[in-house]
């Protein structure tokens, strides 16, 4: 993990001026600074990260939609995106990583898909396979950080006036850090 790449958010003054005052500072404040749970009638703020059980944001209640699944991916999720933001109201979105994600090198872990699948589903081999084979291209995300920035660029580009953050959650201290793009 190339820890130079990111930003640990400490105090207010270590979040990047873009990001104060913003759902996205009050999220790092929230999880990382302990800041008071204020009280919200209506989401904030979109989040996306993966469906990885080992994740677990400290946020208010109402504070944000959050929309999980394998690696972080939006592409299949992207009318639930501008839901949140046409409906929703929200004007900020999230886009959280995470070390050691299941959908990094996924292609590696193709026998041990197919074992569980039959041992754990009662699926033919051959089925298992076929799925694997057929899904895994989708959700591999190579290096979590470069994925993240890849995601960042392409929803900026799609709702230029949203907000959009791309953030790290690190399994190893439980914290949440920005992610630096130049």
């Amino acid at each position: 993990m190339e820890v130079n790449r990111l930003i640990d958010v400490t105090t207010l003054r270590s979040i990047p001026p873009q990001y104060r005052g913003s759902p996205i500072g009050r999220l790092l404040e929230y999880h990382n600074l302990n800041r008071s749970l204020d009280d919200y009638n209506a989401a904030q703020l979109l989040i996306r990260m993966c469906m990885d059980h080992r994740k677990r944001l400290r946020l208010p209640a109402n504070f944000a939609y959050i929309i999980r699944s394998g690696g972080g991916k939006l592409q299949n999720s992207e009318f639930d995106v501008s839901y949140a933001i046409a409906i929703g109201g929200v004007r900020a979105i999230a886009l959280i990583g995470h070390t050691q994600c299941g959908m990094v090198n996924l292609l590696a872990k193709k026998e041990q898909f197919i074992r569980g699948l039959v041992q754990n589903a009662g699926w033919e081999e051959e089925s298992a396979e076929v799925h694997f084979t057929n899904s895994a291209a989708l959700w591999e995300i190579g290096n979590e950080i470069d994925f993240v920035l890849s995601e960042v660029k392409r929803i900026r580009n799609r709702y230029q006036q949203i907000l959009v953050a791309p953030l790290l959650y690190r399994v190893e201290d439980n914290r949440v850090y920005v992610v630096r793009e130049s």
